[in-house]
């Protein structure tokens, strides 16, 4: 049985209160024609405020399986848009748009090849690249895992690691004590914004979580990857995976599986190019790289009906 703390809950139900206020001021001021918004709690707020205003509301779901906060908004959208199709049968009912997942535009930019983003980060040709990345505050159980086998792993391949702001000191502190071959293939940063489209391309194999992010930049670059979905976060990340898994293009590990089965998944695809081949191609043919116009599009035209 669930226990509710009644304080903490009358605390969050003042913020709603005072949140449906200011947002009503706010559409009262700026007079949209239409709102969009991702989901979440934070969002109830503006789309109720938008709703006793009769502005036409879309929402974007990211990931595979929404949430209980876009469950509840969605009675009050007049569009949902979703990344994949497998999604819409969480809305019958509604008018559920696929867009795909929106990518930065330098992602799919043709101009950029492998030679040149591995040109930019002084890496070797005839070495396999593997990156790791677990977004701003990096992913503390991944920099741990790595970190327990980067030496067998920089004899087999060169390592972009982004490791967080939060654990990069000690990361940097372990990087200086390698061998110089073996430094000389390692390449750490606490993170990396214009830059990470090269690091995607430099990539023959990544090594991340399964957010919601995963399902549009991975596919975007075709990028195969060893997915470690975060054990919290309503578990959203495990069905990102596992869509991921099924059509050819990720390999699955648990968070408690890293340290015997991190090292030996690794090196079975860094050393398979034929495999790695076909992972890129599976996961490039689920990327939508017009996702951005048409979510656009799809706000278009709610903005003209209203």
């Amino acid at each position: 049985m669930r226990i509710f703390n009644p304080f903490k809950l009358a605390r969050n139900s003042l913020r709603m209160v005072r949140g449906l206020l200011e947002a009503r001021a706010i559409i009262r001021q700026w007079q949209p024609d239409v709102l969009f918004v991702t989901g979440g709690y934070v969002c109830a707020p503006v789309v109720w405020a938008a709703h006793r205003r009769h502005l036409p509301t879309l929402i974007y779901l990211p990931d595979l399986v929404p949430g209980l906060a876009v469950q509840r908004l969605a009675r009050y959208a007049d569009r949902i848009a979703v990344s994949f199709p497998e999604v819409a049968d969480h809305f019958p009912g509604k008018d559920v748009v696929v867009t795909g997942y929106p990518v930065r535009p330098e992602l799919v930019d043709a101009r950029l090849d492998s030679r040149q983003a591995r040109a930019f980060f002084r890496l070797q040709e005839d070495l396999p690249v593997l990156l790791v990345y677990g977004g701003s505050q990096g992913a503390r159980s991944l920099n741990i895992a790595v970190a327990q086998i980067l030496p067998e792993l920089l004899q087999e391949a060169q390592v972009i690691h982004i490791s967080g702001h939060r654990d990069w000191s000690v990361a940097q502190t372990r990087a200086d004590a390698l061998t110089p071959t073996r430094r000389s293939r390692y390449r750490l940063f606490p993170y990396l914004h214009d830059e990470m489209s090269l690091a995607f391309r430099a990539a023959d194999l990544a090594l991340t979580r399964a957010g919601a992010a995963t399902l549009g930049e991975l596919p975007a670059v075709g990028l195969p990857a060893v997915l470690v979905p975060l054990p919290i976060s309503g578990g959203h990340q495990y069905p990102n995976a596992r869509y991921l898994a099924k059509r050819g293009a990720a390999v699955v590990l648990e968070n408690d599986q890293l340290s015997t089965k991190l090292l030996p998944t690794l090196l079975d695809l860094l050393h398979d190019p034929d495999r790695l081949r076909t992972m890129s191609q599976a996961s490039r043919a689920l990327a939508r790289p017009d996702a951005a116009q048409a979510i656009a599009s799809a706000l278009l035209d709610l903005a003209r009906v209203s």
